[in-house]
């Protein structure tokens, strides 16, 4: 059996990411919900001001699967994270742990840059998720709702924001 390697993804590897979004998405019958492109991930992930990093796993050189993430802070704790914003695993190579050695090596990187925790979401209809996260010690917060502005209407706020202070 070949071993998993992760790496580091490349401004490259952006149509491998967009591959597993689109995959992901499929899989939770939510393919017109993403918008993206490869071109925002390659435009946005990669360079001096890169929003996001993202890991590869592959196994006996094939794509195996990978994690994006970005840092984050918490003005509660005093201390930097990361939230992971996708994890994916290709369906032939799943059993194999590459979701857990991913997890362990955005962990792992963040943790030696200083992070202290790691926070992501989860669809609330993905079960095997939401196990696969609890046996990693990962544990859904009862006392935390996510709430989210998304297109037109945040154009909006912050138009409303930039009109008040012209006044």
């Amino acid at each position: 059996m070949a071993a998993v390697t992760i790496r580091l993804a490349r401004a490259g590897d952006a149509p491998l990411l967009h591959h597993a979004i689109l995959a992901m998405a499929a899989g939770m019958g939510a393919q017109a919900r993403v918008t993206s492109s490869p071109d925002d991930l390659e435009r946005y992930g990669f360079g001096d001001e890169a929003a996001f990093e993202a890991l590869i796993a592959e196994i006996g050189g094939a794509f195996a699967g990978m994690c994006l993430y970005f840092p984050s802070f918490s003005t509660w704790r005093g201390k930097p994270g990361i939230y992971i914003q996708d994890i994916f695993v290709e369906p032939a190579f799943r059993g194999r742990r590459v979701g857990e050695r991913l997890l362990k090596a955005a962990a792992s990187r963040a943790h030696q840059r200083g992070a202290a925790y790691l926070r992501l979401s989860v669809d609330t209809a993905n079960l095997g998720a939401q196990s696969f996260y609890a046996r990693l010690g990962i544990e859904w917060s009862q006392a935390e709702h996510i709430h989210g502005i998304y297109g037109d209407a945040f154009s909006a706020l912050a138009q409303c924001q930039s009109s008040e202070e012209e006044r």
